[in-house]
């Protein structure tokens, strides 16, 4: 087993930077998650009620920057083939799960964008700048986003689980390199 080299795709493994945008992406999923549950738990008076949601806020805002970088990277890249083992049906399966994905976490950044600037303000991101907010698109924006926001998230964070585990088994029962070449090694040559 070998360090991949290189920034850029391969033919048969991912460079350096599809796998560390890859991480930072699915880290961030697994972390906002819960984070978002526990803001939903919080009341007025409870003294993160007005910080976690800013960071919760900030943190989106740079989910949607990486996943912007990650879409063009993803296109200016070639794309490592498919596994030679894997069936038809496994690379059909396998391009419409990550193309949910992308739609799935597409769907939950802007309708969280929606909920965060239904009052007309910008979105503070860690003090260091600030996107600024649309005029309210439909009546009881909020409400209505934050909604969206709850079934997208949901769906997202069940098909992101079902996705690493079906890299577990073909890690540890297909035993083929689907989860290594995301972790960054590959077959010595």
């Amino acid at each position: 087993m070998a360090l991949v080299k290189g920034l850029r795709n391969q033919s048969n493994y991912y460079g350096w930077g599809a796998i560390v945008l890859h991480w930072l992406i699915a880290l961030a999923i697994f972390g906002m998650y819960p984070l978002g549950l526990y803001i939903d738990s919080l009341t007025y008076y409870d003294p993160e009620y007005q910080i976690v949601p800013n960071w919760h806020k900030s943190i989106g805002i740079l989910i949607a920057i990486t996943l912007a970088i990650r879409l063009i990277w993803r296109a200016i890249n070639p794309q490592p083939a498919p596994i030679s083992t894997h069936s038809a049906l496994i690379k059909l399966l396998s391009k419409l799960v990550h193309i949910g994905l992308y739609l799935l976490l597409m769907a939950v950044l802007v309708s969280g964008y929606l909920i965060s600037t239904a009052d007309g303000r910008a979105i503070s991101v860690f003090n260091w700048f600030s996107v600024p907010a649309l005029p309210e698109l439909v009546e009881n924006q909020e409400d209505v986003a934050g909604e969206i926001h709850f079934i997208v998230a949901t769906s997202l964070i069940s098909i992101a689980a079902l996705h690493a585990i079906a890299a577990l088994k073909h890690h540890f029962i297909d035993k083929d390199s689907t989860l290594r070449r995301m972790l960054g090694t590959k077959e010595d040559s």
